[in-house]
């Protein structure tokens, strides 16, 4: 078995740059292009660990202008870790009455999401989920409350599962839903929400054809870098709390839209 190991090791430089190559021809994207992605995704998974929001709000316009390879699909597929260990993190502070009108809203609003997908071109559904939330800071930027009602919660849930299934950011309707509450539960329900929303989002992109082998690929070489932005943000968290939390979900999202439509227009 040793001698098996030995002879099918690379005995020579030139063997061994052999099997470098073959493993920079195997990746989904070019190495510098997927260098730019790793580092966009350990930055933007630092700020969804520490805020609630922003994974896809940060990666999802930057890496479509470097490869549109590299977005919206991968950020579904390997987010999941995330809002699984950010729901377990603060699952006491969980808003879960809320959590369950906001999943009705998704239920429904998947249904609509996934018309959209077959029916409108990419540039359209960019402008269309651009200007929902641009509206929705300003809305929310001019001090008007917003109560959480189930009719309510159940509009932001049904919104989110929109921009989620077409632009793969869920995230801003519940944030500016949630931008008065305290950190933790922000950041617990929204990951709770999440949890179930992208697991709803994958089976219904799958069962369309809406997800390719080259997704997979690059959310499996975005995981590590995922991971690292995970620990950062988990020793963060404790900064974002009141004011800074909210001026945070603001901005996040009124980027959010920006970029939605800078992709629109680029």
């Amino acid at each position: 078995m040793a001698t098996e190991l030995v002879k099918a090791a690379p005995n020579s430089p030139i063997e061994a740059r052999g099997v470098g190559r073959a493993i920079l021809t195997d990746l989904p994207v070019s190495a510098p292009d997927l260098v730019i992605a790793l580092a966009v995704t350990a930055f933007a998974a630092s700020v969804q660990s520490s805020a609630g929001i922003g994974f896809a709000i940060v990666s999802v316009p930057l890496l479509s202008l470097v490869d549109d390879r590299l977005a919206p699909v991968p950020q579904i597929l390997v987010v999941m870790p995330m809002v699984l260990w950010m729901a377990w993190r603060e699952r006491h502070a969980i808003d879960l009455s809320g959590v369950g009108w906001i999943m009705v809203g998704r239920f429904i609003g998947a249904g609509i999401g996934l018309f959209l997908l077959k029916w409108a071109s990419d540039t359209t559904l960019d402008v269309l989920v651009g200007l929902a939330v641009l509206a929705g800071v300003v809305i929310v930027g001019t001090g008007a409350k917003i109560r959480r009602t189930p009719a309510t919660q159940a509009a932001a849930g049904t919104a989110a599962s929109v921009t989620s299934m077409v632009a793969s950011m869920g995230g801003p309707p519940l944030a500016l839903l949630y931008h008065d509450a305290d950190g933790a539960t922000i950041r617990s329900s929204l990951a709770t929400v999440f949890m179930f929303g992208v697991s709803l989002t994958i089976v219904l992109r799958a069962v369309s054809g809406e997800i390719s082998r080259t997704d997979v690929e690059v959310a499996v070489w975005l995981l590590p870098a995922l991971l690292v932005g995970m620990a950062v943000g988990t020793r963060l968290s404790h900064l974002l709390e009141g004011p800074r939390i909210r001026l945070t979900i603001l901005t996040l999202s009124a980027s959010a839209s920006v970029g939605l439509l800078a992709r629109a227009i680029f």
